[in-house]
């Protein structure tokens, strides 16, 4: 896992910096009526969205009481960046990027399903998979697999997307019988989720990088048709692995080198906390929100090639509201 001490010197100092000036939330009346998510504030007007990413960071469909320095940034711009490399794949809803925060999109009704993808055994699939279930999503998974092993091709496990509490597996049966998907809907975003995803899975072992697993967000746009929404490709919604020494550490049943957030899940499943009735949402201390948001500049940079700087603003809420108003009145 990247530490603090591995970083530029610049980047090191603006992280502890700005660990008192997150973005914990928004309150914008200029952009029109606010919708709340995990980690991005809404706001929708009658012509766009504009997505606010946040500091906010969530596991186990729980928000974090601490926010990460640069969280939103980085997932902001690593969204983007996917976006561009992917449109020629899938349509998607982006418009316009006004400030490092700020994503300007295309109105879309959300669907109620979210695509995953997975071309590893890891994280949610292989811890049901060790409770000795074999099949996530109704679908089913060959026997002798270890943690980390290489699927034998791609498969689509989606889930539901619950407002509150904890998303659940769901087939392809199911989301038809449910009335969520018309089979033939289903089938065409199951197409393009693959498609996105060997995309990402080339463009991931083009750094040297594996793309594990990830999740698809899809919408209804005012013409009727499908865009990709949300993000793609980002540290929140995937799980890479590096390809260096993958196959040593499988071997050795050694935990792989990883760009992700799990490691989050890890340390709160440490501290006995899974997001289940009862237990009690730890803090994040000081150091390990230092760690957190190196990894995510370690990922952008990973994924990107690009040095990731941002942008200091000694108030980013302000900064951020500002580049909206100047946005909407162009």
């Amino acid at each position: 896992m990247a530490s603090a001490s591995t970083l530029r010197p610049s980047i090191r100092n603006a992280i502890r910096w700005q660990l008192d000036r997150t973005i914990c939330e928004t309150h914008f009346t200029e952009a029109g009526p606010r919708y709340q998510g995990k980690v991005r504030d809404v706001y929708r007007t009658p012509d766009a969205l504009f997505l606010v990413t946040t500091d906010r960071i969530s596991a186990f469909d729980c928000v974090l009481r601490q926010q990460i320095p640069f969280k939103g940034q980085a997932l902001n711009r690593l969204a983007a960046f996917f976006f561009e490399k992917t449109r020629d794949v899938a349509p998607n809803h982006l418009v316009a990027i006004p400030d490092p925060n700020v994503t300007v999109a295309t109105p879309c009704d959300p669907l109620p399903v979210e695509f995953v993808v997975r071309g590893y055994l890891a994280g949610h699939a292989w811890r049901e998979y060790r409770a000795g279930r074999r099949s996530v999503s109704g679908v089913p998974l060959p026997d002798g697999l270890r943690e980390s092993s290489r699927l034998p091709r791609p498969v689509l496990t989606p889930s539901t997307k619950a407002e509150t509490g904890h998303d659940e597996d769901i087939s392809r049966e199911e989301i038809i019988a449910r009335g969520l998907l018309t089979a033939d809907a289903f089938d065409e975003l199951e197409a393009v989720a693959l498609a996105l995803f060997a995309r990402g899975a080339e463009m991931a072992a083009a750094r040297g990088l594996l793309l594990v697993d990830t999740k698809y967000e899809f919408g209804r746009a005012p013409d009727g048709g499908f865009l990709l929404i949300d993000e793609v490709h980002t540290p929140d919604s995937s799980r890479y692995y590096y390809a260096d020494g993958y196959e040593a550490r499988l071997r050795g049943g050694r935990p792989q080198k990883q760009l992700s957030k799990e490691f989050v899940r890890e340390w709160l499943m440490a501290q006995g906390f899974q997001g289940r009735p009862g237990e009690r949402l730890p803090d994040l201390p000081e150091d390990f929100r230092i760690r957190v948001a190196a990894r995510y500049i370690e990922l952008y940079e990973a994924v990107t090639g690009d040095a990731f700087e941002p942008d200091t603003h000694p108030d980013p809420v302000e900064r951020i509201r500002r580049s909206i108003i100047a946005y909407r009145s162009r």
